[in-house]
């Protein structure tokens, strides 16, 4: 979720959610009823039309809401501290007039919740121009590192929305697996499906019309024997933890992954590896969304994930493109 003013992109994350549970999950100081009556009276719209609370909204996809909703509820201004706002611009990778680029770091969320402090979206405030916030269009796990886009105006974040929603963007993530998958490239196609309480989701393979399908590519890029590897993923679909749950319906989990390989034998067996997950947005490849220039945007392995590549002898600054020959 970005705002802009009383506008919303929807992002990744809430493709294919409800809007009343998204409006409850987002604005829960908005009673019921007067949820019911935005809705009744056409306040709140998608893509400028009026809809209904069971009305399921689709990446890119934008939400316009009464104003006093998207308003601190303190009455005050957002504000970012000089600390943070020097923290948001040392994370700029590519910037123009209508994108931002930026390497995320682990240990932050990409947007606020309702038990969620300091994150990206908030302390994009730093990065606005003319008092207008940037805006996330897609996110990343709070411990995933990496590539993240950003919208300058409502026009790029509508195109990107649009890109993101199709198969106009390549994005690459770096990982690290334990053990290395039995066959050094191939596809895991499967429909997942999130299961558990709110902030406590766990994402699951299901065969059953409740999941929605999702498609990874993958190629073992260097391996350590049997015992782990350095693995390229590309998503063709933007699901939930997709690439974490395949790598563990592969068999192979990804190193430091506690919510989806609970036993992690290989960070006890080896004390001086970093006990985080080693996860890395490591690539995006887009046409720019009004220029139509092309953008190969790569993000540095951030310091801990560099140390597990270094102790393995993996290269940090590799560039070549894995998956070159898929077109």
């Amino acid at each position: 979720m970005s705002d802009y003013n009383n506008q919303i992109i929807i992002n990744e994350t809430d493709d294919g959610q409800r809007l009343d549970r998204f409006l409850k999950k987002h604005f829960p100081y908005v009673t019921f009823g007067d949820v019911q009556k935005a809705l009744r009276t056409g306040q709140v719209r998608l893509d400028g039309k009026r809809v209904k609370g069971d009305a399921r909204m689709v990446l890119g996809q934008v939400l316009r809401l009464p104003p006093q909703w998207t308003m601190p509820q303190d009455g005050r201004e957002k504000t970012v501290s000089s600390r943070d706002a020097d923290f948001m611009r040392s994370l700029v990778i590519y910037e123009d007039k209508d994108i931002i680029a930026i390497n995320k770091p682990a240990g932050i969320a990409s947007q606020g919740g309702s038990k969620v402090g300091r994150n990206i979206d908030d302390l994009s405030l730093a990065l606005a121009i003319d008092d207008h916030k940037p805006h996330l269009v897609h996110r990343l796990d709070k411990d995933t590192t990496g590539v993240m886009l950003l919208a300058r105006n409502p026009k790029a974040a509508r195109l990107l929305g649009e890109m993101f929603k199709g198969r106009d963007i390549r994005k690459y993530y770096w990982a690290i697996t334990v053990p290395a998958p039995e066959m050094y490239q191939g596809k895991v196609l499967s429909a997942l499906a999130k299961t558990g309480r709110a902030g406590e989701e766990r994402v699951t393979a299901v065969e059953d019309e409740d999941g929605r399908m999702a498609l990874t590519y993958y190629n073992v890029m260097e391996a350590a024997g049997r015992k782990l590897a350095w693995v390229a993923f590309w998503p063709r679909t933007g699901r939930t933890h997709q690439i974490r749950v395949h790598a563990a319906q592969m068999g192979c989990p990804l190193l430091g992954d506690f919510k989806y390989d609970e036993t992690q034998d290989l960070l006890r067996e080896n004390p001086d590896l970093p006990h985080v997950l080693h996860l890395h947005a490591r690539r995006l490849i887009l046409p720019h969304p009004v220029t139509g220039k092309k953008l190969d945007i790569t993000a540095p392995l951030g310091t801990e994930m560099q140390k597990t590549f270094k102790y393995f002898g993996f290269p940090v600054n590799d560039k070549s493109d894995p998956f070159e020959d898929l077109g």
